[in-house]
């Protein structure tokens, strides 16, 4: 099953065990589980803290419990975890078998504390570069506290539980048999749902923060950048974002960031988090920024108001918000977001096997989601609005030699219908013509751009008629003291490489403008002392 550098890469691994490990696997004659014995006989063959038996009792097969022999500590998957999800099997098999987590402690502590039980299930694809975070999470949180239980759930394998619990985005998670949420969720984010007072205690502590010297709101590649081109000048830095990695962790391949043929987004996000930490950074993750207050006065503190009522201060601010999917704003694409309406080809695409489906845009994202799809999916449709496919030749060379794929343009995109449970077609206008067209399907896949996340600052500064900040050559706003960088400016195309140069430059400013502030009495003073 596992290749001899894999074996060998595992190997090292498991001598970090110190609890014996008891893999418990429930299968059935299919292929399936044969795989899945394969697997974790390998498993078993790498370390003599491992054991393995076949007489699970699961209801799902294939499926394997991971067990801290001799205790009720747990961690299951139901399907055979490799693609994304080897990460989670490894990390599974190493927390069970008594190898610490890197979380910080503060985290734990409050996961060990949680009352009441939970049971939790999660349904995830293994080409999803989002769900490995949710199972890894939740994964945790069932070694930490045994009042929670949790199973990772393969989709593609168990198609009868998704289409009856109507499961058609991953990661979507359950709680206790009911809907708990669906997306990438860190340990952090779940432990907050669950601890009622969490908000409360964590506005407290971020209101107690002295002021910054430069404070970043968000945690993409311009943000990150921001924060280590500050901390470097040995100024007081604050990062307050609501993911580390922003749109970054929604991509998948990325092979245009110069020097690095190929990498993907989780994977970079994780760089630039290791990155940032590196520095003396304050790092304050799910915080939503809701309000700007500019300065009073020259070199006056500027105020951000988070959306848990906790208020920043700081002498300078870099906005590096992001952007986010940008919406067709047609009838029935809300009603049917996450039945049937996705913007995530790698993530839900395998949730569609043999079914029919559409992708709206015709740029290198929609092209690129209609080539991974029809690898999948029965047939797909692509919608472009202009007359013409916008995106780069070599990608629609290899659209056109695909035999289950049709584009049609001039297309503009005017419902979702469905059946009120699910995604059942899809109606347009032809532009050429104007007479109304309608395509049966059961997905829709939406790839039409971006949309900057500046809602919060409208009426505070200057917004160009997109919603993007408005920056000169230095990254400067209308505002003064207040820099901006990233996806959420008008800075022209919008890539990770040039995010991150504009994050650099927007703390070079941020740094030019504190130095050339007047000097009050009272730092004359501190510098004196």
């Amino acid at each position: 099953m596992l290749d001899n550098d894999l074996k060998e890469q595992l190997r090292a691994y498991l001598e970090k065990v110190t609890h014996p490990i008891e893999l418990v696997a429930s299968v059935d004659e299919g292929a399936a589980s044969q795989e899945l014995l394969a697997l974790l006989r390998d498993i078993q063959s790498l370390s003599s803290m491992v054991s393995l038996r076949t007489n699970g009792q699961e209801s799902r097969k294939p499926s394997f419990a991971i067990n801290r022999t001799g205790t009720d500590v747990s961690v299951r998957f139901a399907g055979i975890p490799m693609g994304h999800e080897f990460t989670s099997l490894v990390l599974a098999l190493l927390q069970v078998g008594g190898h610490p987590s890197k979380t910080a402690p503060e985290v734990i502590e409050q996961v060990r504390n949680l009352e009441g039980e939970y049971v939790f299930e999660t349904f995830m694809s293994l080409s999803c570069h989002s769900c490995p975070d949710t199972v890894q999470a939740l994964n945790l949180m069932s070694v930490l506290n045994p009042n929670i239980t949790h199973i990772a759930i393969d989709g593609a394998l168990f198609q009868d539980e998704v289409d009856e619990r109507q499961v058609m985005a991953v990661p979507t998670v359950f709680l206790n048999g009911q809907p708990f949420d669906q997306g990438r969720m860190t340990i952090e984010q779940i432990a907050a749902r669950l601890d009622s007072n969490a908000t409360l205690r964590d506005a407290e502590k971020l209101n107690a923060k002295a002021p910054f010297d430069v404070l970043v709101v968000g945690g993409g590649p311009a943000g990150a950048a921001a924060a280590i081109y500050s901390a470097r000048k040995g100024i007081r830095t604050g990062m307050a974002g609501e993911r580390f990695g922003g749109q970054v962790l929604d991509t998948m391949a990325i092979e245009n960031f110069i020097s690095v043929t190929y990498t993907e987004g989780p994977k970079l996000a994780a760089s630039l988090e290791q990155h940032v930490r590196e520095y003396d950074v304050d790092v304050m993750n799910l915080q939503r920024a809701e309000q700007l207050i500019p300065a009073t006065e020259e070199g006056g503190l500027i105020e951000v108001r988070l959306a848990n009522g906790a208020s920043l201060k700081s002498r300078t601010v870099v906005l590096s918000t992001g952007a986010r999917w940008r919406n067709m704003n047609v009838p029935g694409e809300q009603d049917y977001r996450n039945k049937g309406v996705t913007y995530c080809p790698h993530c839900d695409g395998p949730l569609f096997k043999g079914k029919r489906v559409a992708v709206i845009g015709g740029g290198n994202s929609g092209v690129e989601a209609a080539i991974d799809l029809a690898g999948i999916v029965e047939h797909v449709t692509l919608l472009e609005f202009d007359s013409k496919l916008r995106a780069d030749e070599v990608l629609q060379r290899k659209l056109r030699s695909l035999p289950n794929v049709k584009v049609i343009v001039s297309a503009q995109t005017t419902e979702v219908l469905g059946d009120g449970q699910k995604v059942t077609g899809l109606a347009y206008t032809d532009r050429s013509n104007g007479q109304g067209q309608r395509v049966e399907l059961e997905g829709v896949f939406v790839q039409i751009g971006l949309l900057p996340n500046t809602d919060w600052l409208k009426g505070t500064l200057k917004l160009s008629p997109r919603g993007e900040i408005e920056v000169d050559a230095r990254g400067e706003t209308s505002v003064p003291g207040v820099f901006a960088a990233g996806d959420a400016t008008t800075t022209p195309y919008k890539q990770i490489v040039i995010a991150m140069g504009e994050g650099a430059k927007a703390a070079l400013s941020a740094f030019d403008y504190l130095i050339r502030l007047p000097v009050t009495v009272v730092e004359e003073e501190e510098m004196v002392a």
